[in-house]
This record gives structure tokens, sequence and C-alpha cells, in this order.
């Protein structure tokens, strides 16, 4: 039953934060639309990049893209000539002011969407699918994940019939609210066909950070 829950959607509010976070009472359909073809458009303009995740900000007429990236110094470019080029095209788009900030991902191992982009582009470059999960799943438990399971689903090694595997190693509580899990789906664009990658990457547990409460000082006699 877990599975069919997406982590990152069952988690929101509660210790994951909304990729777009602004507020409209009118053309809430055009800035949701904006949203999801920007999003699309930098992650296949930043592929060499490592783009984790693009997060939106809107606040009053202005426009603030958060780019969690692995490898930061190439959509900055030298002196910030990248940034200043990809800022300008989107301006051009959008009546709004343009603000992008850029966020280094320290361990790209432990974040699943870059996990299984790796794996779809070694599944790309002929690697068995078999080397490239254990590769994966080896090298997050070396930098420190609780867990992680990856799977892949199509013609996997060129067989006729399509079918699905996963590799699963330590926990991975699903059904745990306070669980710090990461999701990240990449497909493969292999000379048979799509073959798809999901990657869940078991990070730990949040807690609630109680507050210490002072204690109550009187003053007089009762």
């Amino acid at each position: 039953m877990g599975q069919k829950v997406h982590p990152y959607g069952f988690r929101l509010g509660i210790n994951k934060p909304w990729k777009s976070r602004w507020f409209v009472e009118r053309g809430y359909d055009k800035l949701l639309v904006e949203d999801v073809k920007l999003k699309a458009e930098l992650r296949e303009k930043l592929k060499a990049a490592g783009v984790s995740s693009v997060e939106v900000e809107r606040p009053g007429n202005k426009l603030r893209l958060i780019i969690r990236t692995a490898r930061p110094g190439i959509i900055i470019g030298r002196k910030g000539a990248e940034i200043d080029k990809l800022k300008a095209d989107i301006q051009k788009r959008t009546s709004r002011e343009v603000f992008i900030d850029i966020l280094e991902v320290n361990k790209p191992e432990l974040d699943a969407q870059l996990v299984a982009e790796n794996i779809a582009l070694q599944l790309e470059k002929r690697v068995s699918f078999r080397r490239a999960m254990r590769k994966s799943v080896d090298s997050a438990l070396r930098f420190g994940c609780k867990g992680i399971k990856v799977r892949v689903s199509g013609r996997l090694n060129g067989n006729e019939i399509a079918r699905s595997e996963w590799y699963l190693q330590g926990r991975l509580p699903l059904h745990t609210l306070r669980a710090d899990i990461d999701y990240g789906f990449a497909e493969a664009n292999t000379t048979y066909g799509i073959i798809g990658v999901k990657t869940w990457v078991y990070r730990g547990d949040i807690y609630e950070q109680k507050k210490r409460r002072e204690p109550i000082t009187t003053t007089g006699a009762f």
C-alpha cells in the first residue's frame, strides 16, 4: 500500500515544503502552467549541471527561482556570465523582475533525483542495469544514508517483454511521516525504448525541536 502514495506529497506541510510558494486570487491556472513549463525548460537546459530541484517563489511582482544543483559552476559560468544570460532569457518571457538563487547539493549520492538521473545516464550508455543499480546503492550507503531502494522498469537488457526489477538495502519506512524520504524519477531513452528509474533514499528521522519552557518566577509572599 505504501507505494501508491507519492513519498513527497504524503509529507507536504509536515517535514517537506511546497516546491512552488505563491498565492493569487485570479489567474491561478496561467501561473501554474508558467511554473510547470519553466521548471521543465530549466531542467532540459541545465541537464549537464545535475539539477536536483527547481523551486519557485512569487513575492509581489517578483519571480525568485531557487535551483539546487550538484555543479553550480556550470550554471553560474565565468564571472557570472551564464547566470546573467539565463536571467535575461527568463525576463523576456515574464513581466516580473527575476531573481535566481543557486544552492549547491553537498552530497549528490544522497539526492534521490540525482541518483535516478545518474542510473538513467548509465543505462543510456549501455551499462548493465544491475551493475548501475548496485553501484548507486553502495555509494549512497557509503555516504551515510539509512536505506535506499532503486527500481527500474521497461525492456531491460533489450528483452522482448518489459519487466521491473528492484534492489533494496537498509530500512525504508514509507508509512512513517517523520522519516526523511527523498524520491526521484528519471527516464533513460535507450534504443529499445524508455526505461523508467525510481529511487527512494531514507536519510533518517526529522524530530520537531521542542522549545525550552522558561521557569516561572514569582515575586511576593502568598
